[in-house]
């Protein structure tokens, strides 16, 4: 009787941390009918997760070829397939997301040992607060769109209204669902869960591929650039129809306008909510099944201080001033009545300025990891490895825009102000993105630097001291000097290797924040100049850039991220 006690699992010991070493009573191995005769447990249960990785991607493939299928019919064969045939298609699979998620949060968490652990790398507060920010521009992009649609009822399909409505509904859960869950590492019904995982996966890639393709949006901000064009023609602008698509136009209303407008300006984030989405759907897609053991779980998390940084944030805050005055000045003059060619030139001078120096800064950051002696970070993990190949990935569409463009520019007139500027704007951020990435990437696989005790012994010490004593006037001015000295000592103290490393982050980080709202609020310089969409013509180079730069403004995004861990490991 005493035996049968022991090897039975406690009841009790069943609440214990996610963090502690697993009971074997506790886990929940994997299972599939291939490898059921497998002799070792642990044997069958990763091939088992092997197993069911591959029939789950097996499944997210097949959904994506299909709705590209449909997107693809609808561009070359628009009497066939339509884009309402396309909205209901994705309408389907949005709704059995919503379905799955909701079983997910109701039923697959809920069990018993359902999340044992939980990965403390991934969904990191800034990209869960991406996923909320732009979660909240894609609803009200779906609120604008659902009123231009109600306004012209007459001449628009009513799917083109429950089609947004859906999607309010399926951002609003998602959001939800990844705010909370981002970090689960599942145990239980593993293969139910990847292959919903990768259904919502595939949805969030098809609306991206969607929102890059699609024709109505691109006619409608074509007839605004045909707008500026004859701005800087003189002219008064004039309409020109299409098509019969052409012909269902917004009304002279107010609020007809505001909607459209709205539509087209809060478009691009849409596109970066569906990146951003897949991003941390593909961590838990990977985390299913996973066991983190104990040695896995840091002790001590390092914190954001600012602490031992000086020329950083004071660079960095100059780049941000002057890049909001340029950009001010750019969204002003390109919205006038007759837009000034200098503005073009005053962007490009100020990205010519800051990249090289960017540059420099990296290169640096690299070299001082070569001369550091920590060790490369060898442990398994999944948030790391995606945030690699997101940086890679993300990287090439500002650099397969910038090859475009290189190519239009020297095939046609270099020698051009205008044009020679928009060159070297093209060359300078191909070198800045490769060398920021060397560095980032780098960064990300050195070990953490443990913090110091002694320092933060004093600190609290010093708190104790200060909160058990009452300050008097004199005696706060003593406190603030004090704390200048403390902030002078701390910032001699960390070695010039540490130091450098830090005040290259944090300057990059600033450069990368200015540089992600210039083009996410409407700075488009690729779209106005009109170099290279009078050499490709419109349709391609629209899809380009329409491919291109919500690459791009993910990467400037994502690269936050990277540099802000980067500098608290230093």
């Amino acid at each position: 009787m005493s035996d049968k006690k022991v090897s039975r699992p406690c009841h009790h010991c069943r609440s214990r941390s996610a963090s502690a070493p697993a009971d074997t009573s506790k886990i929940h191995y994997e299972k599939f009918w291939l490898y059921r005769h497998c002799s070792s447990l642990q044997q069958r249960d990763r091939q088992a997760q092997k197993a069911g990785q591959l029939f789950s991607g097996l499944l997210a493939v097949n959904v994506v070829f299909l709705g590209s299928a449909f997107i693809s019919s609808m561009i070359f064969n628009k009497v066939a397939i339509t884009l309402a045939d396309v909205w209901i298609l994705l309408s389907i699979l949005k709704v059995l997301c919503l379905f799955w998620i909701l079983y997910y949060l109701l039923g697959t968490s809920q069990q018993p040992h359902a999340v044992l652990y939980r990965d403390s790398h991934a969904g990191a507060i800034w990209i869960r607060g991406s996923v909320l920010l732009f979660g909240s521009c894609s609803i009200l992009l779906n609120v604008f769109q659902i009123g231009y649609s109600t306004i012209l009822i007459h001449c628009k399909s009513r799917v083109e209204i429950v089609f947004p409505t859906i999607g309010i509904l399926f951002i609003c859960t998602q959001a939800y669902f990844l705010w909370h869950h981002s970090k689960d590492c599942i145990q239980v019904q593993h293969n139910f869960t990847r292959c919903g995982l990768m259904l919502t996966i595939a949805t969030n890639l098809l609306l991206w591929l969607l929102a890059v393709t699609n024709d109505t949006l691109h006619m409608e901000i074509e007839s605004q650039l045909r707008e500026v064009e004859e701005r800087f023609a003189g002219k008064a602008p004039s309409s020109h129809p299409r098509n019969d698509t052409t012909l269902c136009t917004c009304p002279n209303t107010t609020i007809c306008k505001v909607f459209q407008k709205g539509y087209i300006l809060l478009y691009p984030f849409n596109t970066e909510y569906c990146l951003v989405c897949c991003s941390v759907l593909y961590v838990m897609w990977k985390n299913v099944g996973r066991r983190i053991s104990h040695h896995h779980t840091p002790h001590v998390k390092p914190k954001f201080k600012l602490q031992g940084v000086v020329f950083g944030p004071l660079l960095g805050t100059s780049a941000v001033i002057i890049g909001a005055c340029v950009f001010m000045m750019y969204q002003i003059q390109a919205t006038s009545l007759v837009p000034s060619p200098q503005v073009f030139v005053i962007y490009y001078s100020y990205y010519i300025v800051l990249l090289p120096l960017m540059s420099v800064g990296a290169m640096i950051g690299t070299i001082i990891h070569a001369l550091e002696k920590k060790e490369f970070d060898t442990l398994k993990n999944p948030t790391r490895s995606l945030d690699v190949v997101l940086l890679m990935g993300a990287a090439l569409g500002q650099i397969g825009m910038s090859y475009f463009s290189i190519v239009a520019l020297v095939a046609t007139d270099p020698r051009d102000l205008l044009n020679s500027l928009s060159l070297s704007y093209s060359v300078l951020l191909i070198f800045q993105s490769i060398t920021q990435n060397v560095f980032v990437i780098d960064g990300l696989h050195r070990q953490r630097t443990p913090p110091a005790k002694e320092e933060d012994t004093k600190e609290e010490q010093n708190r104790e001291a200060y909160s058990q004593r009452r300050m008097s006037v004199l005696e706060l001015g003593q406190e603030i000097r004090k704390a200048s000295l403390s902030y002078i000592q701390t910032y001699s103290d960390l070695s010039w290797k540490r130091r450098a490393l830090r005040e290259i982050s944090f300057f990059l980080v600033l450069c990368n924040i200015i540089l992600w709202i210039m083009p996410t609020f409407g700075a488009h310089p690729l779209f106005e100049n009109g170099m290279e969409r009078s050499f490709y013509g419109y349709s391609t180079w629209f899809v380009i850039v329409n491919f291109g730069l919500p690459l791009g403004v993910f990467y400037r995004m994502h690269s936050v991220g990277g540099l802000l861990e980067v500098y608290v490991t230093a």
